[in-house]
């Protein structure tokens, strides 16, 4: 049996461990879901910015998802233009980027497409109580990683900085980005409004409870607001090192957490 690859926490306090450049991308309805209640898939963009996540996906390293996006929407994970993977391969990668996932039992499919042999290396992280069982689930097809008893965020984005990835795009589901978002672990937010209602609570929300650290008191920036057909995309900072896009230089002056000017401060 391979040897458990394992991360701890650093022993001092000094400086949190180093980490990719996290993009968080999602789509949602008007009213914040990203799914029905049933079981087929919604879909909350078009074509065009569909293209626009795809050159996303090519400009990362890795992409991030939840073990229950793998289960419920079989994603593929790929890049699907032609031309970006023949431009990923002449600059020496594979023509799609590392698919990594979360799961807290180990117990994946692989038969799902996450796990198909399609050339792309895969990352499966697990806390070390679900190691084995994920490993017999998948250890076939994937690296199975654990690192530590509770599978940290912080520890899992650590670990991939050290195998070399640099930009990662974490694209689900509510779980995972409640979880990257609580735990102000992301540098960017690219969020999709779709331009209807879902209308029930029995659906997967955008993100759940929790302590996040944009609030009322401390505003996320808005870097761009963007319409794409039918479809609105917000570009938000939740870093300082968000990488502000092309012609927003008014909005570059503002640092992620800057409290707005009030009526009285002018």
């Amino acid at each position: 049996m391979p040897e458990r690859d394992d991360v701890t926490a650093p022993t001092t306090p000094a400086a949190p461990p180093e980490r990719p450049y996290v993009v968080l991308s999602c789509g949602m309805s008007i009213d914040g879901y990203l799914d029905t209640p049933g079981p087929q898939r919604l879909l909350l963009s078009n074509d065009a910015d569909f293209d626009r996540v795809d050159a996303e996906r090519a400009a990362s390293d890795a992409i991030l998802v939840g073990a229950t996006t793998v289960r419920h929407d079989d994603p593929r994970l790929l890049v699907r233009s032609a031309t970006r993977r023949a431009d990923r391969v002449a600059r020496g990668l594979s023509h799609s980027p590392t698919k990594v996932t979360l799961t807290k039992r180990g117990d994946l499919d692989a038969r799902a497409r996450f796990f198909a042999e399609d050339g792309v290396e895969k990352l499966v992280y697990c806390p070390s109580a679900a190691y084995d069982d994920a490993l017999a689930h998948v250890g076939s097809r994937a690296t199975v990683v654990t690192v530590g008893k509770a599978c940290e965020l912080r520890h899992v984005f650590a670990d991939l900085r050290a195998r070399g990835v640099r930009r990662l795009m974490v694209e689900g589901g509510g779980t995972v980005h409640t979880q990257v978002l609580a735990a102000d672990l992301a540098d960017e937010l690219q969020l999709v409004v779709a331009p209807f209602f879902v209308g029930s609570s029995r659906a997967t929300r955008f993100v759940g409870d929790a302590a996040y650290p944009f609030d009322c008191d401390r505003r996320a920036t808005l870097t761009e607001l963007r319409q794409i057909g039918d479809v609105a995309l917000l570009r938000y900072a939740l870093s300082p090192r968000c990488e502000v896009p092309p012609g927003s230089p008014d909005l570059a002056r503002t640092e992620p957490g800057t409290e707005p000017e009030t009526e009285s401060d002018r």
